[in-house]
């Protein structure tokens, strides 16, 4: 049985397959650098996410690794529904469009 943030990521998980970018999921064991649950890349774009159930907020050290990725021109996402990646997917394709 999946719990409330399980379901999240096999949604994403669903959509980025079905997108045909590729995605890492790290094993988290509590040594070495923090992370976040998904890194994405598509179409060219370096993409950092962490999911959340309900209104759950990132942890200050997951918060940290968004900011990183920000800092150095990726994107970050904190997202408690598929539809909020798939906004930012949209906005890259849309952008891709126009150049």
């Amino acid at each position: 049985m999946l719990t409330p943030e399980g379901k999240v990521k096999a949604e994403v998980k669903k959509y980025l397959k079905d997108l045909g970018a590729y995605y890492f999921m790290p094993v988290q064991t509590g040594y070495g650098a923090a992370g976040v649950d998904f890194y994405i890349c598509y179409k060219g774009w370096f993409i950092a996410v962490e999911t959340k159930a309900g209104e759950a907020v990132p942890k200050p050290r997951q918060r940290k690794v968004l900011e990183d990725v920000d800092s150095c021109g990726g994107l970050s996402l904190c997202i408690n529904d598929v539809e909020s990646l798939r906004r930012c997917i949209e906005w890259i394709d849309a952008g891709r469009k126009r150049a």
